[in-house]
């Protein structure tokens, strides 16, 4: 394969992630990942660096235009990230102790059954559910509104769960820690169901959030020489492109359409993870 071939499918491929990301509030790993290593037999640690890149080009191009229209609540993204740090800091050091197949197959079941909680609430931007009060999430002031183009209206919302939801993000970062993949799948559902956030409000946040985790992570990828300027680029500029596109749709796309579709994306996840499982334990 030529090296200009190899730019330009990297380049689209990240494209796709790089939107797919911002629609959802992921970092797009996972697409990248799996595209890097199995059709461009690239060697899993730069994937996973060039992975790293493609968050933060992500974040970057997704933050600032969800910034721009209010739907990113900054008070919520640092109050969750002190957990989903702690949590990513205490998966690397455990993951020689812990990793094996059976932490792929209960992180599949986890999703699995997160996708079907996600599925089976109602959206929260009619006004039709019922937010617990929370102390801490008046304290700190977690409540806002954003204006949603799809209906037309300013939505305002109530955040609840404040203790779950870091509890939540710290599993979400151990997890992400052990087993090397984004937090964003986890980030979003936890913001999601129990939090009781409005969906677009919790795939803003996430996108906030995990361009935060991922800057702090790239100098280790970096200083161990795991991200190679010819890889990266592509992944950069395609998920730039990408995630400046998803931006635009997002803030056009109903919360329910697009909490199917991150179900569906939930689902393959689990599937990928189910199946590395099983692969490991010789099934």
């Amino acid at each position: 394969m030529t090296p200009l071939i190899f730019f330009l499918l990297t380049f689209l491929a990240s494209s796709a992630a790089g939107l797919l990301g911002a629609l959802l509030g992921l970092g797009g790993g996972i697409i990248i990942v799996p595209f890097l290593t199995l059709v461009m037999g690239v060697d899993i640690h730069y994937a996973i660096g060039a992975s790293i890149v493609s968050v933060i080009a992500t974040s970057s191009g997704a933050a600032a235009a969800y910034l721009r229209d209010h739907i990113t609540n900054i008070r919520i993204g640092m109050f969750l990230e002190m957990a989903t740090t702690l949590g990513a800091i205490s998966g690397a050091f455990f993951a020689a102790i812990l990793a094996g197949p059976w932490l792929f197959l209960l992180f599949a079941a986890i999703l699995a059954y997160s996708a079907v909680s996600m599925l089976r609430r109602p959206t929260r931007t009619m006004g039709n559910v019922s937010v617990p009060h929370d102390r801490l999430a008046d304290a700190l002031q977690l409540n806002g509104s954003y204006y949603d183009a799809a209906l037309g209206r300013v939505v305002e919302y109530r955040a609840s769960g404040g203790l779950l939801g870091l509890i939540l993000m710290y599993v979400a970062g151990a997890v992400s820690g052990l087993l090397g993949i984004g937090s964003g799948v986890l980030k979003v559902p936890a913001m999601d169901i129990a939090m009781y956030l409005p969906m677009k409000v919790s795939t803003a946040t996430s996108n906030f959030m995990i361009g935060v985790t991922a800057a702090a992570s790239a100098g280790v990828y970096f200083s161990r020489g795991q991200i190679n300027p010819f890889i990266a680029a592509p992944v950069a500029l395609g998920v730039l492109l990408g995630a400046t596109v998803g931006t635009r749709l997002m803030t056009r796309t109903k919360s329910v359409l697009l909490r199917r579709i991150f179900v569906v994306v939930m689902l393959a996840v689990a599937a990928q993870m189910l199946w590395r499982g099983l692969t490991m334990l010789g099934v």
